[in-house]
């Protein structure tokens, strides 16, 4: 019969040696790692007293193995839980929500910018022909603060898309001769 010997750290050292697991017999030695799962007994010494047992350092139970063992695999639910449910919901709303904003936000500024192109390109344009483009851009400014007000964009990606409208009219202005920047001057 093949004995094998577990140390028991939490036995007192004159308690280590005697403590052994009995399995079935087996002949060869590379099956031993196959043995663990199928013990049947728990086997003591003759010289482990009895005080070790009433001083509660060793513990003994009667149990009832089963001969068959059987491997449990639990299935993932089919539906979601009822959060995760409504959370899908929540964020699929908000998705809708935001892509008509978003979108809506890039239509102006797309109307801003084309109608910027074509005046740059206009060989003979008035200075009162940017009042218009003004409008369109102070329309499109207002749809990018309220798409940061209510979430949609961050508040530096909608000052970064104000300035680019700014810049572009400002280039327009620069182009025509409308506006002349004044030199930097030094405060040293």
């Amino acid at each position: 019969m093949a004995t094998l010997s577990f140390a028991c750290l939490a036995l007192p050292s004159k308690m280590k040696n005697s403590l052994s697991i009995s399995g079935p017999s087996s002949s060869s030695s590379s099956n031993q790692s196959s043995l663990t799962g199928s013990f049947r007994s728990l086997s003591f010494s003759t010289n482990l007293s009895h005080n070790v047992f009433s001083k509660g350092y060793l513990s003994m139970s009667m149990t009832q193995m089963p001969t068959r063992r059987f491997v449990v695999c639990e299935a993932a639910p089919k539906k979601k839980a009822d959060s995760a449910a409504k959370r899908a919901r929540q964020a699929e709303k908000r998705r809708i929500y935001h892509k008509s904003r978003k979108s809506e936000i890039r239509t102006r500024m797309k109307k801003v910018l084309e109608a910027l192109d074509v005046l740059k390109k206009k060989p003979e344009a008035q200075a009162e022909e940017v009042l218009p483009i003004e409008n369109l851009i102070a329309e499109a400014y207002s749809v990018i603060d309220k798409g940061v007000k209510v979430g949609t964009l961050h508040r530096n990606t909608g000052a970064r898309r104000k300035s680019r409208l700014a810049r572009r009219k400002k280039a327009v202005e620069i182009h025509h001769g409308w506006y002349t920047p004044s030199p930097a001057v030094n405060a040293s």
